[in-house]
């Protein structure tokens, strides 16, 4: 009888091996998303930053789980989707193309590591003390959007060399665009440039319909997440007012924009989630450098540049990384 007990209470012990070893297995890590656009925009954004993480040996679903939050435009929304990430307490934040999005981030935690994706300088925008060492909770990519300001401006003028009326198009809501103005006025060369500002989608048609009262010669169109989701209407409104635009992503150029000149977009959101993952297994953002961008692209549309009856000179076709036509 004895034996019996025994037998029948080592099976109990057996029996509930499994439901202790799953209660001792740790919680899959949770990384939160944030980006001012919707989803539908961003999928190959979304795409890249899931590669990047996989390269690390991170595959959502299976071991790792992300929270995804789309301001869907409105750049208000960002620090309550901000807020509302920390208060889930992921282990990681992610806001791989969005600097109003790092910011909004970077105010509500000091301590949930953040990994960025800017076009600004990280250390003017406040998000680290220093390029090497940023010390704190957040690290990430400069993928450098204004700093690029005079060449996009040299190349403006080699397909539009008569231009002496550049309109600039802002969004004010972005931070992004805050020392856009000067960048562009200090890279005119006997240019006059006119601001123009939107931040909703109507506005966009309104400047466009001021621009062409004010029969400007060209556009030089800023950068930023609330512009790049409008891309098609860029492309309509510039074809429809015959004015040559420069634009900061090639998404504009493949949507029938003119020219661009910028840092392929994807490839930053691959490394945004390389370093979630090293964070993940144990990285701390204050270690871990800002990674400075190096690739840079210029692609031009052909077929845009013959609707608008401009020859785009030969020597700058050469230089392009890639020619739609």
């Amino acid at each position: 009888m004895s034996s019996r007990r025994e037998f029948i209470t080592l099976l109990g012990g057996a029996a509930a091996w499994p439901l202790a070893a799953r209660a001792q297995q740790p919680a899959m890590p949770v990384v939160g998303f944030i980006d001012a656009a919707s989803a539908p925009e961003r999928t190959a954004f979304v795409t890249a930053f899931r590669r990047g993480l996989a390269d690390a040996g991170y595959v959502e679903g299976q071991n790792v789980a992300i929270e995804y939050r789309w301001a869907e435009g409105r750049f208000d929304r960002l620090p309550e989707l901000a807020a509302d990430l920390v208060r889930r307490r992921v282990s990681v934040i992610a806001t791989p193309g969005t600097t109003a999005a790092a910011l909004a981030a970077k105010a509500a935690t000091a301590t949930i590591p953040i990994v960025f994706g800017v076009g600004n300088d990280p250390v003017k925008l406040g998000l680290v003390t220093n390029l090497n060492r940023p010390g704190g909770n957040a690290t990430g990519v400069y993928f450098f959007t204004n700093e690029l300001t005079a060449k996009r401006m040299q190349l403006l003028r080699e397909i539009v060399p008569a231009a002496k009326r550049i309109a600039l198009l802002l969004n004010p809501a972005d931070p992004i665009n805050e020392p856009l103005l000067r960048e562009v006025e200090a890279a005119a060369v006997g240019q006059q440039i006119l601001p123009f500002e939107a931040a909703i989608g109507r506005e966009i048609d309104t400047a466009f319909e001021s621009l062409a009262r004010e029969k400007v010669d060209a556009l030089f169109v800023s950068g930023g997440a609330f512009f790049a989701a409008r891309r098609v209407q860029f492309a309509v409104l510039a074809a429809r007012y015959a004015v040559p635009a420069t634009y900061s992503q090639r998404i504009f150029v493949e949507a029938g924009g003119l020219i661009s000149y910028g840092t392929p977009l994807a490839d930053t959101c691959r490394q945004v989630g390389l370093y979630a993952a090293r964070i993940l297994k144990g990285a701390k953002p204050a270690d871990l450098p800002i990674i400075q961008a190096t690739k840079f692209e210029l692609v031009i549309n052909l077929n845009t540049a013959r609707a608008l009856r401009f020859d785009v000179p030969p020597s700058l076709l050469a230089l392009a990384d890639e020619v739609i036509e």
